[in-house]
């Protein structure tokens, strides 16, 4: 299955079943279910942690890099999705309605090249 072929709401039911099948969805609380996924993104960062640019250019051919990557950013969505699912959040209205945002925020044309510093 490709990117191509799945849609949020799709992963959403793939994860809600999971998690009903064990009888899981008691210990989601939203707080668990966020501080879960900051843990994983710091699972995902530990991947990259002293590494280079160069480092990972060279890492990315690896199939044991690019698995230990994926596997971590798959966890961090899969909270995500769950969080969204327990808050009744429609995460693509969300995504959708930030983009949107964002567009307003740093207009293309002003914006093109630059990056968005925080001073």
């Amino acid at each position: 299955m490709s990117d191509g072929d799945l849609t949020l709401g799709r992963i959403t039911e793939i994860v809600r079943r999971f998690v009903r099948e064990r009888d899981w969805e008691r210990f989601h609380r939203p707080s668990a279910l966020a501080m879960s996924a900051a843990i994983e993104m710091g699972e995902l960062l530990a991947n990259f942690q002293w590494l280079t640019d160069d480092d990972v250019a060279r890492l990315s051919d690896s199939e044991e890099f690019r698995g230990a990557v994926a596997d971590e950013m798959a966890d961090v969505i899969i909270y995500l999705v769950r969080l969204a699912d327990a808050l009744d959040i429609d995460l693509s209205d969300a995504i959708v309605s930030k983009m949107e945002r964002n567009a307003i925020k740093y207009p293309a044309d002003k914006w093109r090249g630059r990056a968005p510093l925080r001073f």
